[in-house]
């Protein structure tokens, strides 16, 4: 069992951008998101990073669970919600799923990325943070 610690969280959120990073090198842009979330699973696999793809987020209105078939990218560790994009440019909305997810799954941290850029870690990433990470110890 390891202390989750807003170092924690960011030690994983840069191992998240550095898998992105090596599957942007080796495939490039311009592909469908379907091709980068398979690349990106394959990869986690690769690095030991645990994950669940496709997750079902729960959502409940005014304390009922509704069917709304929302699904997370990419949940790694329990911590951070992945959502993965292949667009021209990361768009407020993207934005917006991103923190949302974060919010639904109580985690402390989400990352948007996009894979249709000349540099992932210069333009093709954003990520979020929630009260969740502001409550956690520094290290």
């Amino acid at each position: 069992m390891y202390k989750i610690t807003k170092k924690f969280v960011d030690q994983l959120a840069y191992e998240i951008i550095g898998a992105a990073i090596e599957v942007h090198k080796q495939i490039g842009p311009g592909l469908l998101e379907s091709v980068y979330h398979a690349c990106m699973k394959e990869e986690f696999r690769y690095r030991e990073i645990p994950f669940r793809s496709e997750m079902i987020i729960p959502v409940k209105y005014k304390e009922i669970a509704v069917d709304a078939l929302l699904r997370c990218d990419l949940f790694v560790d329990n911590l951070i919600v992945v959502e993965l994009k292949a667009a021209e440019k990361l768009l407020p909305i993207h934005e917006a799923q991103a923190i949302t997810y974060m919010k639904l799954l109580e985690a402390p941290k989400s990352i948007a990325i996009n894979f249709n850029v000349t540099n992932i870690f210069k333009e093709g990433q954003k990520a979020f943070v929630s009260e969740y990470y502001r409550d956690l110890p520094d290290f």
